[in-house]
């Protein structure tokens, strides 16, 4: 296939639209243009800045900016090889994988999973730019595979935040409206077993604000979450805790009750002497902080060292504490969290029974 045929779909009918370089810098708004053979007009025009829009939602903003960083970095690489990116290379990429394992350069060897990332990004951003990468072309599975074999490694997992330890964590906490902002925070995400972009990307209401990803609805009985999850918009019902202090419904009526919010944006920043509420939606990396530094005052596993107990726990430890902690059947927990597949919840039980199915006494031994 020559290179015309190939990135026709990037092409306006008067040849290119924008510089090479400038495709290799924004691929998302730039690749998406009219068919070599299709003439311009103010419809059309629009119609694709329509598509670029629509583009762009494919995927989260955090998954965007793993694979712009993705390809800087392959970019930097082959500049350093005196190769060319585009178009892609199985050999190149073959061999660039094999350099992010091995450690052979100043940075240190990257892990497994790391690299099977790395790989998505680049077959996204070719993608983006009218190219095919074919993750099956021997020099780049053989080469992955062989990584697999020899580096694999079972998955690190994060600490289980459990019950005790979220009340623990909860009761390091000021009554002032950024300590009742950070309740309902961990309250609610341990409670629904949220991610931490599921927590702060909620609303008031439903289409309240563009960046939206989902909204609440309050009852008497708890609080109905409608989130905009990975897989699709999915509900998740939390329940009223048994007394108020540990209620994360409770927690959230209280916040926004003296946060003074009824619209847009639930968990936003708090001026800086902490006694009104802003417009700004916190970033999800506040949750993964407050965790980190209530886990440390509450004094969770301080029978290690500091550096290690931080290591420990992440926004993913609400999840799992969850999955852990609630004595139901494993379908509702799975409902729950939003998983495809027992399987995975499985992965955030530390502490299931693994041997409450027993197959050998079943088979008659």
């Amino acid at each position: 296939m020559s290179e015309n045929n190939e990135k026709s779909i990037s092409k306006p009918p008067n040849g290119p639209s924008v510089s090479e370089n400038n495709e290799r810098d924004h691929p998302s708004s730039e690749a998406l243009s009219l068919p070599s053979f299709v003439a311009g007009s103010g419809t059309l025009d629009r119609l694709v800045d329509t598509a670029r829009d629509y583009a762009r939602a494919a995927a989260s903003d955090n998954t965007l900016k793993a694979y712009a960083k993705d390809w800087a970095h392959f970019a930097r690489w082959c500049r350093m090889k005196g190769a060319e990116t585009l178009p892609p290379s199985p050999e190149m990429i073959g061999l660039y994988l094999a350099d992010l394992a091995s450690g052979a350069g100043p940075s240190p060897a990257l892990s497994v999973s790391t690299i099977d990332r790395r790989l998505s990004g680049l077959a996204w951003n070719y993608a983006q730019r009218g190219f095919a990468l074919d993750r099956k072309n021997r020099h780049i599975a053989t080469v992955l595979a062989g990584i697999k074999r020899k580096h694999a490694r079972p998955p690190v997992q994060k600490e289980a935040i459990l019950a005790d330890d979220i009340l623990a964590m909860v009761a390091t906490l000021p009554f002032d409206l950024r300590g009742l902002r950070d309740r309902a925070i961990l309250l609610l995400g341990y409670a629904g077993g949220l991610r931490r972009s599921e927590i702060v990307s909620l609303d008031v209401h439903k289409d309240d604000t563009p960046d939206s990803g989902g909204w609440v609805e309050v009852f008497d009985k708890g609080t109905l979450l409608t989130l905009n999850a990975k897989t699709g918009w999915r509900e998740v019902e939390i329940g009223r805790g048994s007394k108020d202090q540990t209620c994360p419904v409770h927690a959230l009526e209280q916040w926004l009750h003296f946060a003074k919010i009824d619209f847009g944006p639930i968990f936003v920043g708090t001026s800086r002497d902490g006694k009104k509420a802003l417009e700004t939606r916190l970033n999800d990396k506040h949750v993964a902080r407050l965790i980190k530094r209530t886990v440390l005052d509450a004094g969770i596993r301080s029978d290690l060292p500091e550096k290690d107990r931080l290591a420990l726990f992440s926004g993913h430890s609400l999840r799992a504490g969850l999955a852990s902690s609630a004595e139901v059947d494993e379908r509702y927990v799975q409902k729950h969290l939003g998983h495809a597949s027992a399987e995975m919840t499985r992965r955030y039980q530390r502490r299931r029974d693994r041997f409450r199915v027993n197959l050998t006494k079943a088979a008659g031994l």
